[in-house]
This record gives structure tokens, C-alpha cells and sequence, in this order.
């Protein structure tokens, strides 16, 4: 298969689905994963171009004494200023973009996993061939956030709020997996996704 023609399978699911607990057992499975949240770390790293113009735009103080991102003080500028929140996505987006393909272009295996949070919300279902969702009632993606994040009730839920609709990311999806109860079950589901997602990326 051409490198370039990697069959893309995009993979989101809202906070709390368990879709780190999904790329997981794919990654088990042998399949390569681009992670959304690992490149949008890799292009802010200490001698990136990111962090340079992000330095540049919003000073030295944007900078830990180390030279890396201060991520809280960037938060809470961003947070405060919808201006600056478009500015840093006008810069940041294209560059994890380039980044993502770029690693996928470098897949070696059947197909790759392109794991993305905000997949339908930012548009990113274009660079795939097949969408999977991983779904679970919204009261369980509550619970299972405020376990994990230790982030309180009300962070939680405006962070549902400004993400899509449960309804929006299964319209979307080509296959809905369902996380509502036990691993196994899970990867059972992922199992038999597995052997579908081999036969399509073999056509």
C-alpha cells in the first residue's frame, strides 16, 4: 500500500468515554496510533517553531525558567481573551495538522488509529477514511471524569458543554463502540472492529 494512502480511522469520543482505553488495546493489537494530544505537546516543545511564535506574541513570561511552555498562564490568557484563543488556534492547528499527517504518512502498519478529542468539532474527520466513536451515557462520561481528573462537577460539564453533542459525534461515526461497561466488553467490541477495519484498509 502506498504510504501516503494510509487507511486513516479516526477515533474520538467525548471526556470520560474511554478512548485512551480504546487506543490502547488497538496499539495492543499492533496498530499505530497518532494521538491529537501527544502532537499538540510535540509542537510547543522547548526549540519548536510553536513555542517560538508563541513566545514572541505573548513575551518571555509565557516561559517557564526552564525555557518550556508556562501551560497555565497560557490557559488563562487564552481563556480570558477570545482574540488570543483565535490567534493560538490560527497558529497551533496548522502545525498539528502537518504533524499528524506527516505521521501518518510514516505508518507501517494495516491501518493507523488517528485518535483526535474534538474530531467532529474541528473538521478533522475529512482526513479519514472510517470514523469510530466511543460512546457511553453522558452521566456515566461525568462520573468517570470526575474519578479520573479530579476536576470539579462544574469543569466537567462546561467541558461536555463546548464539545459535541453525544448525538452530533455518533452522526458522524461510521461504527459506535460502546464503553458503558466492562473492559472486556470493550475489547471484545474492539476485536471484532479489528478484523472489519483490516478487510476495508485491504480494498
Amino acid at each position: 500500500m502506498d504510504k501516503q494512502n494510509a487507511f486513516v480511522v479516526g477515533l474520538t469520543g467525548g471526556i470520560g468515554s474511554g478512548k485512551s482505553a480504546a487506543t490502547a488495546i488497538f496499539e495492543k493489537l499492533g496498530i499505530d496510533i497518532v494521538d491529537a494530544d501527544e502532537v499538540a505537546r510535540v509542537v510547543v516543545e522547548v526549540g519548536s517553531e510553536g513555542l517560538l511564535h508563541i513566545a514572541e506574541h505573548f513575551g518571555e513570561r509565557i516561559l517557564l525558567e526552564d525555557g518550556s511552555l508556562n501551560r497555565a498562564a497560557l490557559r488563562e490568557r487564552v481563556f480570558a481573551d477570545a482574540k488570543e484563543k483565535h490567534w493560538l488556534n490560527g497558529l497551533l492547528h496548522p502545525l498539528i495538522r502537518s504533524r499528524m499527517q506527516q505521521l501518518i504518512s510514516e505508518s507501517t502498519s494495516p491501518y493507523c488509529i488517528l485518535s483526535v478529542p474534538l474530531l467532529v468539532e474541528n473538521k478533522l474527520t475529512e482526513m479519514c477514511n472510517h470514523v469510530v466513536v466511543v460512546d457511553c451515557p453522558e452521566t456515566l462520561q461525568l462520573e468517570r471524569a470526575l474519578k479520573r481528573d479530579g476536576s470539579t462537577e462544574q469543569t466537567i460539564k462546561s467541558i461536555m458543554a463546548s464539545q459535541a453533542t453525544r448525538k452530533e459525534r455518533i452522526d458522524a461515526a461510521n461504527d459506535v463502540i460502546d464503553n458503558s461497561t466492562t473492559l472486556e466488553a470493550l475489547a471484545s467490541q474492539i476485536s471484532t472492529l479489528h478484523q472489519k477495519l483490516l478487510s476495508l484498509a485491504s480494498m
